[in-house]
């Protein structure tokens, strides 16, 4: 079952994950949306994170689901951007790969089905 949820992020230049290699690269809200939603649909971020990991065998493999049906819309609203994605996964993977791409630099606002 799908889950819908509304993300903000507040400051755009912040969202930034600890590791320039696995953060966000995009300015605008629809650059945010795509890069978070290719994020969503294929493990490559995943891989890459686990790859740098002291250990990467020992990484938990459920943190590397995918869903390729993942659908991430972005809207600019005065200074902020507004996300909104649609998934099957679950809240700890789309967190994790938040963390990833945005570092703190974003905000859950609301969660409900889809």
């Amino acid at each position: 079952m799908a889950t819908r949820y509304f993300l903000s992020i507040p400051d755009a230049d912040r969202a930034r994950g600890s590791d320039a290699d696995l953060s966000f690269t995009a300015i605008s809200a629809e650059g945010f949306a795509a890069q978070l939603q290719a994020a969503l649909r294929s493990d490559a971020l995943f891989e890459r994170w686990r790859a740098k990991q002291p250990d990467p065998d020992e990484v938990d493999p459920s943190l590397g689901a995918t869903d390729p049906n993942a659908a991430v819309t972005g809207e600019q609203r005065d200074l902020r951007q507004d996300l909104t994605v649609v998934t099957a996964l679950s809240g700890t993977v789309l967190k994790h790969r938040l963390r990833l791409l945005a570092g703190n630099g974003w905000e859950l606002r609301d969660v409900t089905a889809a």
